[in-house]
């Protein structure tokens, strides 16, 4: 493994894409410190709390690399640019002139992405503002002394404070758009997955301290709550098979054998060749688990609320209760339900039977047993339904993997992420598709790829 990697960075290309790419993630993650000036971050910080809303944007940041806790230039992340692109694709499903972009290749691409920018920015404005206001009305002088002070409303000051931030952020969310898209076309890898990969790892160290902590070499511990040698050995093979489990129903497929027709052409026959079609197992990725606990937070937000309203009421209490812990019955089955319904519904707006279909017919190819046309495409829909089902059961089992973890091995929120869930899942595929690019550029040039 030295020895390949040794060869990685002695071709020159490769290693002024992959410092390229650090470079980048140095400058997204020294921007992510940045506040804005108009916050008073210790009130922040002291203020930081628990419950539905705080849960929301801690699982909004991980897969949107932002940082809603605290008011950041980067506050943002990349979650108006994520929400743009899954709007215009849903849109693109059922809108005949998005439909006829996508279909027009290239072109039709870069005039999507456009879009995608200009609807971005505006999404920018919208939520940046709708934050800023949130923060601003609450109580403890979130907002700097000076514009905290009603005395200082005058002439406007507040709302041109307010409108600076509103562009500061929108320009830090267009800032990492861009960056993405430098790596995309400079670096190494997908610039989006990366900048959210980067945002997670970021939180490993923190977890390692805490677990360091409360470590002890002793066997079964010293009996104050800290972790015996043998404990670790366990956490560090159960966290092997996870990866290595991820990893394998990630790159799950299904091959459908097929055939094309034999083309004679003056004394020589082309066609007739045997290959398969490949249908992933995990088809949707990681979108469900992002749906399902986005939506499992907003009901948890608003039943806490209500029995609050009521703090007599046997009902709302055990209601919300329900929704508040993570490890109980009914949060994760219905974690599993959503889970099940977004694979499914996913799965349907990504893959297009019938496309497929037309193009094996138009290539003149057949999968042996079916006619071309509708019968190729009701086969293969059968056949995804089928798939979608093992694919989401592997989901749904990751998702509800750091609430088992963190209930019955009592190793804390913190470290319990990197045991499943959205964190492990992101990390895990954009790590293995990076490691896949740069195995592209070592057999371009005749190298043996780093998982060979």
């Amino acid at each position: 493994m030295l020895e390949k990697l040794r060869v990685v960075f002695t071709i020159p290309e490769l290693r002024q894409k992959i410092f390229l790419t650090l470079i980048l993630l140095a400058v997204y993650r020294i921007g992510w410190q940045v506040t804005l000036p108009v916050f008073n971050q210790t009130v922040m910080r002291n203020q930081q709390s628990s419950g539905g809303f705080a849960d929301l944007l801690k699982t909004v940041a991980v897969f949107s690399a932002s940082d809603l806790q605290n008011a950041t230039i980067f506050g943002l992340g990349i979650m108006p640019y994520i929400s743009a692109s899954i709007i215009l694709q849903l849109l693109g499903t059922f809108w005949g002139p998005l439909e006829a972009l996508q279909k027009e290749g290239e072109s039709g691409r870069k005039k999507i992405n456009q879009y995608t920018r200009y609807l971005t920015v505006l999404l920018c404005f919208i939520q940046s503002w709708f934050y800023i206001s949130s923060q601003a009305s609450r109580d403890g002088f979130v907002l700097t002394q000076f514009l905290a002070n009603p005395n200082n409303y005058r002439d406007g000051m507040l709302f041109s404070w307010h409108f600076i931030s509103v562009l500061i952020m929108t320009a830090g969310t267009v800032f990492l758009m861009w960056l993405g898209e430098q790596i995309d076309e400079y670096g190494i890898g997908n610039g989006i997955s990366l900048l959210i990969m980067a945002n997670i790892i970021s939180g490993l160290p923190g977890a390692l301290f805490t677990a360091r902590d409360n470590f002890t070499w002793e066997l079964g511990g010293d009996g104050n709550n800290r972790y015996g040698i043998e404990f670790v050995v366990v956490l560090m093979a159960l966290f092997y098979l996870i990866v290595l489990g991820v990893i394998l129903m990630t790159l799950g497929q299904r091959r459908i054998p097929t055939h094309s027709a034999k083309h004679v052409r003056g004394n020589k026959v082309y066609g007739g060749t045997k290959e398969y079609l490949p249908l992933k197992v995990n088809q949707s990725g990681v979108m469900p688990i992002i749906f399902a606990s986005s939506l499992l937070l907003f009901p948890q937000f608003f039943l806490i609320k209500i029995a609050e309203f009521f703090p007599d009421s046997t009902f709302w209490n055990v209601v919300g209760g329900a929704f508040r812990d993570h490890t109980t019955l009914t949060y994760n089955l219905l974690f599993i339900a959503l889970v099940y319904f977004f694979c499914y519904f996913w799965t349907a707006i990504s893959f297009n039977p019938k496309d497929i279909a037309d193009n094996l017919k138009n290539m003149g190819a057949f999968i042996p047993g079916h006619r071309p046309g509708t019968p190729t495409a009701n086969y293969l829909e059968k056949v995804m339904v089928r798939i979608t089902y093992i694919g989401a059961a592997f989901l749904a089992i990751v998702a509800i993997l750091p609430s088992i973890v963190s209930a019955n091995i009592d190793v804390g929120p913190q470290l319990s992420v990197f045991y499943g869930g959205t964190s492990l899942l992101i990390a895990v595929s954009v790590a293995f598709d990076l490691v896949q690019k740069i195995d592209s550029h070592l057999v371009m040039r005749n190298y043996r790829g780093l998982l060979q």
